[in-house]
């Protein structure tokens, strides 16, 4: 079996998981896909990494979290002994409480032994667990394997109150599950819609069918970001994606991606990813897109 071909931009339009070991390349360029890579680090006294212009130093057995859409590097780390877990953006969009705990944890991007013993050791058991099945070419082992993915997450958002102390106490389970659901619907449609006129929170609380303070909660305790934030991530996700596309021109892409004006989509995009859109496209847009 090929262990080499982890780099596949088109990878989310073939599986759901993908996962890879074993490279003799200390580094790799700065890059970025549609697709989530989680990194279990390998050993060695270097282990040094890049999430969107930030860097981080790993110990073996640390995580690296690159999200989609998020540019990411490898600038001197071991690859022989690491783990790169793959994933599709697509199945994580496709249930509510993995989109949840992905916006909850987007900016986090490291998840060190030292400072998270128990949770990261839990991780370690699941991405063994991984590597297990995937190497194993059993029949159903894409399905075992989005099965640990999601225990995996599922295993993060019980140690949440541990990145974010202050929202602890704040259980989306003891909302209904017709806010719940309401909430669910809401958010399909904005994905499913994000040119429309009125995406505003007023608007969309109207269509839940609650108040729009209560929507407001629900949404922050849900999600993790209030409502503002999380449509320009999800705005600016349909953006690095027609990025990809080098005949739109970025006015186009602005406004595809619900952007009003291209100085907001410029405005955002830099806040968020330290560039501006065209910069973002030279430097991350890889050669072969069309």
């Amino acid at each position: 079996m090929d262990l080499s071909q982890y780099e596949n931009y088109d990878f989310d339009r073939v599986s759901a998981f993908n996962l890879a070991t074993g490279y003799k390349e200390r580094s790799y360029q700065a890059h970025w896909h549609s697709y989530g890579e989680f990194v279990l680090a390998g050993p060695g006294e270097t282990n040094l990494f890049m999430v969107d212009r930030q860097e981080y130093e790993l110990s073996e057995g640390d995580f690296l979290l690159a999200w989609p859409m998020e540019v990411h590097a490898i600038i001197d780390a071991d690859r022989q002994e690491a783990l790169i877990i793959q994933f599709s953006n697509a199945f994580m969009n496709s249930l509510f409480d993995l989109q949840r705990i992905m916006r909850f944890y987007r900016n986090v991007h490291a998840l060190r032994a030292i400072s998270h013993p128990r949770l990261v050791s839990e991780l370690q058991a699941i991405a063994g667990r991984m590597k297990e099945i995937y190497f194993s070419s059993g029949a159903d082992r894409e399905l075992r394997c989005c099965m640990l993915l999601m225990e995996f997450m599922l295993k993060m958002d019980e140690h949440r109150e541990e990145f974010a102390p202050d929202v602890k106490n704040a259980d989306p389970s003891g909302y209904a599950e017709t806010v719940r659901h309401r909430l669910i619907a809401v958010t399909d449609h904005i994905r499913h819609n994000l040119t429309a006129d009125d995406l505003s929170q007023s608007t969309m609380s109207k269509m839940a069918g609650i108040s729009r303070d209560y929507f407001s909660r629900v949404f922050r305790d849900v999600t993790g970001m209030n409502y503002s934030k999380w449509l320009n991530m999800i705005r600016l996700e349909k953006a690095t994606e027609l990025l990809a596309d080098k005949e739109r021109t970025l006015t186009e892409i602005a406004m595809l991606s619900g952007f009003q004006s291209i100085s907001s989509f410029n405005r955002v995009f830099r806040e968020e990813k330290g560039v501006s859109p065209s910069e973002y496209r030279t430097l991350f847009v890889p050669s072969g897109a069309k």
